[in-house]
């Protein structure tokens, strides 16, 4: 299939759906950044909790990346 033949999503219903996606990741991710946070070896070091915290809160912004890109893409007519 080629990219000619390929369907057009508006760019409304794009950002609709990337916008939902967004806030289904964020919530996963808090939810399993908060699992990963109760492992001894990061609860139990102050420093190791820090750098942890540090990169799961940064982390998420890695698999959104694409996901804002195709949001933002244009429509090619």
């Amino acid at each position: 299939m080629s990219l000619q033949n390929s369907p057009v999503v508006p760019i409304r219903l794009r950002k609709f759906i990337g916008a939902v996606a967004l806030f289904v990741l964020a919530i996963i991710w808090a939810l399993l950044a908060m699992a990963v946070a109760q492992i001894p070896a990061i609860r139990g070091n102050a420093v190791g909790s820090v750098l942890y915290y540090i990169i799961a809160g940064l982390g998420w912004v890695v698999p959104a990346m694409p996901l804002v890109r195709w949001m933002s893409r244009r429509t090619e007519t």
